[in-house]
């Protein structure tokens, strides 16, 4: 029986501690789908194409990694794709209860849905997508958060959410 995990995120963007997660779930489980999320509450710096372009990037040289997008619930969208395991990553005790939460609540949607957690690597434990965006807008340094390709595109949008507004016929 091939054993497949679901890891669901927004991946806004994805960081160095999104990529450690995969591959250690990659050396453990037959194969990983990497599915980044459309519907969110948060209001993502990237669109979607965008974000499953820079993780299919990120993966690209892992065979058992397949990336996708996906809308709706992530249990829906686990069970269409008759995947019984959902990977959740933990980085500190903090994000035990939103967590913990989340994975009781998925599995009273659909009780035959199990979440496994992961930690990462101690020295991306403190890295959030969150952070890694504030400081790109405030023209931090990321490239020790992220990889280069994502840190050349969180550059990029950035530059163009923060151009000045012309309006038609200014000079």
């Amino acid at each position: 029986m091939t054993q497949r995990v679901l890891y669901p995120g927004t991946f806004d963007p994805i960081t160095n501690g999104h990529a450690d997660l995969v591959r250690r779930a990659a050396a453990v489980f037959d194969e990983v789908v990497v599915a980044v999320a459309s519907d969110t509450f948060k209001v993502p710096l990237f669109p979607l194409v965008k974000r499953v372009e820079l993780a299919r990037m990120i993966f690209a040289g892992l065979r058992n990694v397949e990336v996708t997008g996906f809308e709706g619930l992530t249990v829906a969208y686990a069970e269409k794709r008759g995947i019984r395991l959902i990977l959740r990553g933990l980085r500190a005790v903090s994000d035990f209860e939103f967590e913990f939460q989340l994975a009781t609540m998925n599995r009273r949607i659909d009780s035959e849905l199990e979440t496994v957690f992961l930690t990462p690597d101690e020295q991306y434990s403190f890295i959030s997508s969150s952070l890694v965006r504030e400081i790109a807008r405030l023209g931090g340094d990321v490239s020790q958060f992220v990889h280069p390709s994502v840190a050349e595109a969180l550059s990029q949008q950035i530059a163009i959410l923060q151009a000045p507004v012309r309006s038609p016929g200014a000079r």
